[in-house]
């Protein structure tokens, strides 16, 4: 049967034609891209955008984007004689025409950007095919981070203005009404445009807050009246300041008030936002480790103490393979992620896959080593039911039975400085063990300079170490962490030797996990929270105290 549709000639040859995508980015925080988004993001061939907005998108963009430098064009550089720099609208047309997949990413919502929209106009002029993905806009994702709910259910009207461009007209509208005013403006300008409502008519007791780096961890929100303003602002020490070009949003009016704040100010009353915690542990390692301690608003930064390198003499793991591919062992236990990994780059190395551990009993020390293998697609046959350590694997290893168990024989692939205990405990329990090196543990290259000052400065509010060679390779490769540093350790072995360099243990996990001495972290800061509160105090992180303050050790 022949088709009685349209041929597929009958179309254009969309391949060989470019294709712009405006992109809304959002006010700054990366999870409130939305899905369409990042599949946008997926498929570009170049991004165009300012930098902060390039450091939200480009997580989600394929490895090679081009990212061209974006510069303004201002009249009076071309007046001068100064060489025109392309802006963003030549940037897109010049990609797009090039036959190119382009995403032209703004902050907030392209809709409300003037520049995005004179973009698309010249799409369209050029016969540019472009699509539009809305985003989260400013002027409604930083009041809802703020705790500032913008209507309520007697449906006040909502009035966005733009202090850069409003016109008296505008500022006599808005004064003269009783609407939530959602003001886009700078930090050194929101007392001038509280002063043009109340020129207006507002009345100077008007509730107002003020939100810098809305949905950002570095979030911070001043509240105040339309008269007072500038003065708590000068109080808190904010302005004057270089930094008052920062762009903020500005809400007036009674649901802004600072007592429905206290209730609804869910993002900013996290138990560690805005705590700069360092992670010193391998890049592998630290990826789940910084994504649960986002969830409680702190910013990690992972500074690698630890490199994996191969053995030095791979025989004796080749020759450990080889017995397991050929059925020399009962059992092969995995004491790190790092170990499953060593296996698993073998096995690629020689062709295998997890197939090869067919009637092979898998051990693994624990959740996070567990994951690995069933990532690998090997499920474990033995994870420890208690504690997760080489104690609580033996403690659940059944001993050898000649009757039931074929082969008497154990390959436990390890770092090279791993402890006897397990080995030890195996060979008690009638087991035989292959104890092989499968990869060594060195110290990482020092961090940057301006990292080791933080560290050793007091630039960093909290400090996870996660075993005692962390401890031992941060310090020499950093130098020891400021007094004033919350110190957070795994277990009583890590304590221990953190105490030994100097260091004061403030919080120790309840189990040797990292999951659950972030979450005893998280239960610190939030006892630390409360407590200021409390006392009446303002919510301050570890880093901004006084040197020389004492704390308690905190187990949970």
């Amino acid at each position: 049967m022949s088709p009685t549709g349209p041929a597929a000639s009958d179309f254009p040859a969309l391949s060989a034609q470019g294709h712009v995508t405006f992109l809304g980015a959002g006010p700054g925080d990366p999870g409130l891209l939305t899905l369409r988004a990042v599949e946008a993001l997926a498929s570009a061939d170049v991004l165009v955008a300012e930098p902060d907005v390039l450091g939200v998108i480009r997580c989600h963009a394929r490895a090679g984007v081009s990212t061209p430098e974006l510069a303004v064009v201002d009249a009076q550089s071309a007046a001068a004689g100064v060489p025109v720099l392309r802006d963003a609208a030549n940037l897109v047309m010049e990609a797009a025409k090039g036959g190119r997949r382009v995403v032209r990413a703004v902050s907030g919502d392209p809709g409300l950007d003037g520049n995005a929209g004179a973009e698309m106009l010249a799409c369209a002029t050029a016969g540019v095919p472009f699509e539009v993905v809305p985003g989260v806009a400013n002027v409604v994702g930083v009041p809802a981070y703020a705790g500032v709910p913008l209507r309520d259910t007697q449906g006040a009207d909502v009035r966005f203005v733009d202090a850069r461009t409003a016109s008296d007209r505008c500022w006599t509208e808005v004064g003269a009404s009783d609407a939530t005013a959602v003001i886009s403006t700078t930090l050194d300008s929101v007392a001038s445009a509280a002063g043009e409502l109340v020129s207006a008519g507002r009345k100077p007791d008007t509730p107002l807050t003020v939100t810098v780096a809305g949905t950002t961890t570095r979030q911070r929100t001043w509240t105040a009246t339309l008269g007072t303003i500038a003065q708590v602002l000068k109080q808190a020490k904010v302005l004057p300041s270089p930094e008052g070009h920062q762009p903020v949003i500005a809400v007036v009016g009674e649901r802004s008030s600072a007592a429905q704040r206290d209730q609804l100010a869910w993002f900013e009353s996290k138990p560690l936002f805005g705590w700069k915690v360092l992670v010193p542990r391998t890049k592998e390692q630290a990826a789940s480790l910084s994504d649960q301690l986002r969830s409680y608003g702190a910013v990690p930064h992972e500074v690698p103490t630890i490199a994996v390198e191969p053995p030095r003499t791979p025989q004796q793991m080749e020759r450990a393979v080889k017995g397991l591919v050929t059925g020399r062992y009962e059992w092969i236990a995995f004491t790190s992620v790092n170990a499953v990994k060593a296996v698993r780059e073998k096995f690629e190395e020689y062709g295998l896959d997890a197939r090869a551990f067919a009637g092979i009993k898998v051990a693994a020390v624990g959740e996070q080593t567990a994951a690995a293998l069933v990532d690998f697609g090997v499920k474990p046959d033995l994870v420890p039911s208690g504690e997760q350590s080489a104690a609580g694997l033996l403690e659940d290893w059944p001993p050898y039975d000649p009757v039931f168990d074929p082969i008497d024989r154990v390959f436990l692939p390890r770092a090279d400085i791993a402890t006897e205990t397990l080995v030890a405990g195996l060979i008690e329990l009638g087991w035989e063990v292959d104890d092989v090196t499968a990869y060594r543990t060195v110290r990482a290259s020092p961090p940057p300079a301006d990292t080791r000052e933080a560290i050793k400065g007091g630039g960093f509010d909290a400090v996870l170490f996660t075993s005692s060679s962390t401890v031992r390779n941060l310090v020499g490769i950093a130098g020891k962490p400021h007094n004033v540093t919350v110190i957070a350790c795994i277990g009583p072995a890590t304590a221990k030797t953190a105490e030994e360099h100097g260091l004061r243990v403030d919080v120790l996990s309840p189990e040797p996990s990292v999951h659950k001495l972030a979450e005893a972290l998280a239960e610190f800061g939030e006892r630390r929270r409360e407590a200021a509160k409390e006392a009446g105090d303002p919510v301050t992180r570890p880093s901004e105290r006084r040197p020389g303050a004492r704390r308690r050790r905190t187990t949970t």
